[in-house]
């Protein structure tokens, strides 16, 4: 029975290994490039995967259903607010109408959320702490991602009656309620008492609503959940901000508007007679249109670029290493040109030497390989502990990164090892 591996290939590959442990520094140092190269490929490719994983992820919570209209407040306005210590009241933004606009004239349209959002302190008892308040309806857990962790949220009869009831985010209840159970104590907003009747959870920290009269989102923990008819009848629809010697005064309605649709097909075709709906009702544009479908899959393309890039830039250390290791066996070449003549002398074929410096090429590539994959395994670990960046190793990555870097030894090893080969005997006899 003949044996599977040759055994001249088995000698072949000792006495490559063993020639390579004559220069144990000189082939630990070949070996580090192939180490870099096959570490930064697997980690870099993770550090973007995990980057890409968390934005997409925060988009889904988003809804991919869903359709977000925020008011905005024009820049002008903006700048215009306490000039010449004056007061000024500055109307924009979202209304009533328009949720009732929508919710009828929008094809697919399942429910409409509203959301009107004011700053203030929250007191209970001697601890003052700034919250968010919304106004919102009941089905603001199932559309914006809310998780209930003890008693109720806001319900019809609380909307219906306008019952001076909140839910609030568990990190408040901490900050307000240490050491008691916060459930039927009654917290301070203004001048207006409101009970406690459920704490709940967000789900993520990703843009969830703007503040009132702000243009961009903020991740509030600290949020105080109301009904959306006391919010309008206990606060009223003009919020008023203070300053040295002046005030400023803005009359919103409502602060977004969330769309949910019966499927995600119907978001693309409502979209533009969204768009038409609130042009033709708004002398200006004093809103924005947030549609986490179209960021998904833009964060999908950016992903596959992403990916493309770094690979690219990682793969250039597995070609400096190649490269490394081909100098180092062209060097080598030069010096075991003698011991290539006396065993071209005693026999040896061509093929014989091509596969001896091949050997030890590849033996490089692939050991630097295994071990650069390890490093790269952990690196990734590293950087998840110490930095919180969440990073996913993907196993494609992984063999990718291996792959390369055994080709690299193939390729870079092959005209070292044709080179020796072609050696005259009877000159590399005479090399000193």
């Amino acid at each position: 029975m003949k044996p599977i591996i040759p055994i001249a290939l088995v000698r072949i590959v000792q006495l490559g290994v063993k020639s390579l442990l004559l220069h144990k520094m000189r082939s630990a140092l070949t070996m580090l490039g192939i180490i870099f190269g096959v570490c930064s490929v697997i980690a870099m490719l993770a550090i973007g995967e995990g980057a890409s994983h968390e934005a997409q992820e925060a988009i889904k919570k988003l809804g991919s259903s869903n359709v977000i209209i925020r008011s905005v407040k024009r820049t002008a306005e903006s700048n215009s607010a306490g000039q010449n210590r004056r007061s000024f009241v500055a109307e924009y933004g979202l209304t009533y109408r328009d949720a009732a606009r929508l919710q009828t004239t929008i094809p697919g349209v399942r429910r409409v959320l509203p959301l009107r959002i004011m700053r203030d302190d929250v007191r209970f008892s001697t601890i003052s702490h700034p919250c968010q308040i919304i106004g919102t309806h009941p089905s603001y857990p199932e559309i914006n991602g809310v998780d209930l962790l003890v008693g109720r949220f806001i319900t019809e009869t609380d909307e219906r009656y306008q019952n001076n009831i909140c839910a609030i985010t568990l990190s408040l209840a901490e900050s307000l309620f240490t050491g008691q159970n916060p459930l039927e104590q009654e917290v301070k907003i203004g001048a207006n008492y409101f009970r406690v009747v459920g704490i709940v959870r967000e789900r993520g920290t990703e843009q969830k609503r703007p503040q009132a009269g702000a243009t961009e989102g903020q991740t509030i923990d600290a949020n105080v959940y109301i009904p959306l008819s006391a919010a309008r009848g206990r606060f009223g629809e003009v919020i008023f901000r203070r300053g040295a010697g002046s005030f400023e005064a803005e009359k919103v309605e409502l602060h977004q508007l969330t769309l949910q649709f019966e499927n995600p097909e119907s978001v693309e075709t409502a979209v533009p007679l969204i768009q038409r709906v609130l042009e033709r009702f708004h002398e200006r544009k004093d809103y924005e249109l947030v549609v986490p479908l179209e960021l998904l899959r833009q964060a999908e393309r950016t992903k596959r670029i992403f990916n493309v890039v770094l690979g690219s830039i990682a793969a250039i250390s597995l070609l400096v290493g190649g490269i490394g290791i081909m100098n180092i066996m062209l060097a080598t070449v030069t010096e075991r040109t003698r011991e290539i003549g006396v065993r071209r002398a005693l026999g040896a074929k061509k093929q014989d030497i091509t596969t001896q410096f091949l050997v030890e090429t590849v033996v490089l590539s692939v050991g630097g390989g295994l071990i650069g994959v390890a490093v790269g395994v952990i690196t990734p670990v590293l950087v998840e502990q110490i930095a919180g960046m969440k990073t996913i190793i993907t196993w494609w990555s992984v063999v990718l990164a291996f792959g390369i870097s055994a080709l690299v030894g193939v390729v870079f090893g092959l005209y070292p090892a044709r080179r020796a080969a072609d050696l005259d005997p009877i000159e590399a006899l005479r090399h000193t």
